[in-house]
């Protein structure tokens, strides 16, 4: 899944997602007091444009210069709030203990052996800011070996967990039914989340 096969899934439709934020970001995220962000695969942007709104300054990183695109033109109002950047979340780094939130939503980050996107991604988080990651439950997922893909190789909640030190306190690590319906052509019906926070 490169750069090419997100371009091509984003140019199949005119717009692939419904443009509202993630219902685990807003259920989780609604009552924090506004900070530095990094939405990690912000896709058409529509997470980056909720937190933007309600005073976040974004840092919202894709590997798809087409969604990035999309996103900038439909968030043209939130006047800089918004840094739209190109990367590739395997191999990008961030500057460390730089962010009050990193939200890392659906996006298939694969598992690696030494966890260094995973531990780049932790590193960026400030003392005292959160960790939100969520994905589609396991149980809602199916291998599709045309494309390559199999669940398995990528990262859930309970993995991040076990990747914490004790300078992370887990506020939340559960499944629970989706807030919002299943994306079209899929049948998700629960989310696996994870809120943690970085002490200090």
């Amino acid at each position: 899944m490169d750069t090419e096969f997100w371009d091509d899934m984003y140019r199949s439709r005119d717009q692939l997602f419904s443009g509202a934020p993630n219902g685990v970001l807003v259920t989780e995220v609604a009552d924090m007091p506004p900070g530095q962000a990094l939405d990690v695969g912000c896709g058409e942007g529509g997470d980056a444009v909720w937190l933007a709104r309600r005073g976040w300054q974004v840092t919202a990183v894709d590997i798809s210069r087409v969604a990035l695109e999309r996103a900038a033109a439909a968030a043209a109002d939130i006047g800089g709030r918004v840094a739209w950047t190109r990367a590739d979340l395997s191999s990008a780094r961030f500057p460390a203990a730089a962010f009050d939130l990193v939200s890392v939503q659906y996006f298939p980050l694969k598992r690696q052996s030494d966890h260094g996107a995973l531990r780049g991604l932790l590193d960026a988080v400030a003392p005292g800011g959160t960790l939100l990651f969520a994905t589609h439950d396991l149980a809602d997922l199916s291998p599709n070996p045309e494309q390559g893909f199999d669940p398995r190789d990528y990262y859930q909640p309970d993995d991040v967990a076990g990747v914490l030190d004790d300078g992370w306190a887990v506020v939340v690590n559960e499944t629970r039914p989706r807030t919002a319906p299943a994306p079209a052509g899929t049948h998700h019906t629960h989310d696996t989340v994870l809120r943690a926070r970085r002490l200090g």
